[in-house]
């Protein structure tokens, strides 16, 4: 398979605060700070194409010296950025606190701009989203463009992800019709803010999603793993236990992880097992790539995570 993955969304710096005792509120914390490069959909393109496959990333940039830090890095790492829009302003920033244990204490998230990825935008680039192998877009676009790109999705039966990315964002979809949507990854707080329905039980909210038209709901679960569910089946898998050096894009890899073995045409059980693996992977270095593996060696690792690696590939 050639045919490319298209990520739409989010693209900022990463200024990350790492506490050196546990966070204090309402006082002075002593830490110290790394900048990286991040957003959802950039991060995602990014570790794509550190893996082998080919990329392109629709987002917004600052015309600062932040954003054309951050098109110099997605270059260099084989993301196409030529469909991405640069307009007049600041780059996008995430500020995240982390506690001592490399939790997420707290973020804030500025100038974001992706207000201008609107309908129109994306049917100018038409062509190339018919292109894609896959689709995925983060929530923190507009609802009325994520409805677009499930009308384009259904409409050339091209498979479309949905990253609801944290609660506030996800709230936005709790009514949209989601049909021409092949995967949507909610973690345990998103998924019932994404439901039309008041009930507290987690069937209820997964049959809520599937009713109004996903095809498949991957729900996260931390330290406990993930559950892809569909109308048919459903396959769960735990998380592999590691020692977290900073949590910042272990979602993101994990749903890289995923994408990677969907373009590979593996199993959904093989899938998750590539997914928790990248994640565990990310858990263990600063910032949210993995830049030291290539697809061999990630391929390579997933049986020290999980040994039944070989025998779910072959299955």
């Amino acid at each position: 398979m050639s045919n490319p993955v298209i990520c739409i969304g989010a693209s900022f710096v990463d200024e990350l605060f790492h506490a050196t005792e546990p966070v204090l509120p309402a006082t002075t914390n002593d830490a110290h700070v790394t900048k990286t490069a991040g957003g959802v959909s950039r991060n995602i393109a990014h570790q794509l194409a550190l893996l082998e496959v080919p990329v392109e990333l629709i987002s917004v940039f600052g015309n600062d010296s932040d954003g054309d830090w951050l098109k110099t890095i997605c270059r260099k790492a084989g993301v196409g950025v030529d469909a991405s829009i640069t307009r007049k302003g600041l780059t996008g920033k995430y500020t995240g606190i982390l506690d001592k244990d490399g939790s997420l204490y707290t973020a804030f998230l500025t100038n974001s701009a992706l207000e201008l990825i609107t309908p129109d935008y994306l049917q100018s680039q038409s062509e190339l989203l018919q292109s894609a192998a896959f689709i995925l877009a983060d929530a923190n676009l507009n609802v009325d463009t994520v409805a677009w790109l499930l009308s384009f999705s259904e409409k050339h039966q091209t498979p479309f992800i949905l990253e609801p990315v944290s609660v506030p964002p996800a709230k936005k979809f709790s009514s949209l019709d989601l049909n021409g949507l092949s995967l949507v990854t909610p973690n345990e707080d998103e998924l019932p803010v994404m439901c039309t329905t008041e009930s507290g039980l987690t069937q209820h909210h997964i049959e809520n999603l599937l009713n109004r038209g996903a095809e498949k709901i991957w729900l996260h679960n931390g330290k406990n793993g993930s559950a892809l569910y569909s109308k048919n089946h459903s396959v769960t898998l735990h998380a592999p236990d590691v020692e977290v050096v900073d949590c910042t894009g272990a979602g993101d890899g994990s749903l890289t992880g995923y994408l990677l073995g969907q373009y590979l045409q593996f199993s959904d059980a093989a899938c998750l097992r590539l997914a928790h693996t990248l994640s565990a992977e990310i858990l263990r270095v600063n910032g949210a790539i993995a830049d030291h593996l290539s697809r061999e060696e990630l391929l390579s690792r997933v049986p020290h995570y999980y040994p039944d690696f070989q025998t779910v590939l072959e299955a």
